[in-house]
């Protein structure tokens, strides 16, 4: 299941998504806004994204992670609009019978949204300048 929101993400909400009796992992990612970023300080985050190519998107990526690594069960939502300091801005969900495969796919579902779908994020620094961030695009620490 693949969401875009403008409201905050329910990181109980996405584990309950992906939980059933045969799993014995589930593997959460939060990104969360963090206050420096390559040495520069965030005051807070915008994200916008051509909704219905990104939503194509995530679900292309869910529907190849399921083909990839025997999971369960996955889902991913991204928050839009403006975030806080400590807000979360994407959730990825994976449950497997084991571990590994739940590991493996939500690392290269994390990995592969930040390059490939179209949310872009500008980064709102406390010097009152801003930057603009695309998929796909090199930036300071991807971290």
């Amino acid at each position: 299941m693949a969401s875009l929101t403008h409201d905050t993400i329910d990181l109980q909400a996405m584990y309950d998504l992906v939980a059933t009796p045969t799993a014995g992992a589930i593997v959460t990612f939060s990104g969360v806004t963090r206050q420096l970023t390559a040495g520069r300080e965030t005051e807070s985050l915008d994200y916008e994204a051509y909704g219905e190519m990104a939503l194509a998107k995530l679900n292309q990526l869910e529907q190849t992670a399921q083909q990839r690594w025997p999971i369960e069960k996955c889902a991913i939502t991204h928050r839009l609009g403006h975030l806080e300091i400590g807000e979360a801005s994407v959730v990825v969900a994976v449950s497997s019978a084991h571990r590994a495969a739940s590991f493996e796919a939500g690392k290269w579902l994390i990995d592969t949204l930040k390059e490939e779908v179209p949310i872009w994020k500008r980064e709102n620094w406390s010097d009152g300048s801003t930057d603009w961030v695309h998929p796909g695009l090199p930036t300071g620490d991807a971290s």
